[in-house]
């Protein structure tokens, strides 16, 4: 199994290597440079005529993204909205065609999280490496507010509304850029975005700070990859379980289990790891509890062992989804002056 987890120096005290250093000092030279052909018109963007949203981070890895997009695409529905979801589709492994994403779909053709958020939302779901095209696409389907997964630095796609989502407990690590540290872009590109949310997963203790939107990740039910009845997280607690998780922070994972005071025995995988059967093969019959994006992947071969996804839903505050409402409102006032 590879490394789950990033460098040490990303988010503990500790030496930077001198090439990681110096890859890095290229690598934010090139961001920078594409940032500025973007805003000079000097490479165009494409806006598919619709309001779009777009969900990112500055961050590599895994920061509660895809439960936000998920929330907000229920809610817009819930307002009358008619949402769709563009994404690249990370995790493919069979081929990079653009696809729509059916409940149906192989993970390996569209991507574990355009899989999950297809099922959970049953909202239309386009993957293309292209997102604008993704985007276009959403609007000749019928959707009137295209929401984009991961796209904050994808500046082909034109946007309306930027929410930025940081992990509280990693945040910006050492504040580097790749691969000194976890930045894909600076930290002062975040404060750009119109929406900045932080993830405080379950613990309920945690606070945001002035000018962030707090973000709660709740998890209460296991259930069963193949089907059945949904058991209370609550009834593992005091049990020892296989804990598998395949996200971008782990850790997260298995700290909301142990809240529920279930005793795992963690296995951390790679961020959109291929999962295959010898990988869940632990040699004992503990219940394995696994993310529900890893768990989209792994229903062809649970057979009957008791394997259980614990599905997560983001909860915001009221005030966050009147303010987003309300700059979509001002998008579509806009948009119907301008003619567009």
């Amino acid at each position: 199994m590879k490394d789950a987890r990033p460098p040490d120096y990303w988010y503990q005290p500790g030496p930077v290597p001198v090439t990681a250093r110096a890859l890095a000092g290229a690598y934010g030279g090139l961001a920078a440079l594409r940032r500025a052909l973007y805003a000079r018109g000097l490479l165009r963007a494409r806006h598919p005529g619709v309001p779009v949203v777009v969900i990112g981070n500055v961050v590599a890895g895994g920061t509660g993204k895809t439960p936000l997009t998920i929330a907000v695409v229920e809610r817009l529905r819930a307002e009358g909205w008619s949402p769709g979801v563009a994404t690249r589709g990370y995790g493919r492994t069979v081929d990079a065609q653009p696809r729509w994403v059916e409940r149906e779909s192989v993970p390996a053709e569209v991507g574990d999280e355009p899989l999950l958020i297809a099922r959970r939302t049953g909202a239309p779901v386009r993957v293309d490496r292209d997102r604008a095209a993704a985007a276009v696409a959403l609007r000749q389907a019928g959707c009137d507010v295209v929401v984009c997964d991961d796209g904050l630095q994808h500046y082909r796609l034109a946007r309306d509304i930027e929410i930025e989502v940081v992990d509280a407990r990693r945040r910006y690590g050492n504040g580097r850029l790749l691969p000194a540290g976890p930045l894909r872009e600076p930290v002062e590109r975040a404060e750009r975005c119109d929406f900045r949310v932080l993830n405080l997963g379950a613990d309920a203790s945690a606070q945001a700070g002035f000018g962030v939107w707090p973000l709660r990740l709740i998890a209460d039910q296991a259930l069963p990859v193949q089907g059945g009845r949904a058991r209370a997280l609550a009834d593992f607690a005091g049990q020892r379980v296989h804990a598998v998780a395949g996200i971008g922070d782990p850790d997260r994972f298995f700290a909301l289990l142990r809240g529920f005071g279930i005793a795992i025995v963690p296995h951390a995988f790679p961020d959109h790891h291929a999962f295959v059967a010898d990988d869940l093969a632990f040699g004992s019959p503990l219940p394995v509890l696994m993310t529900e994006k890893d768990a989209v992947k792994c229903a062809a071969f649970a057979g009957h062992r008791p394997f259980y996804s614990v599905p997560v839903r983001a909860v915001l505050p009221e005030a966050f989804w009147v303010a987003l409402l309300g700059r979509l409102r001002e998008v579509e006032r806009s948009a119907s002056a301008a003619g567009r």
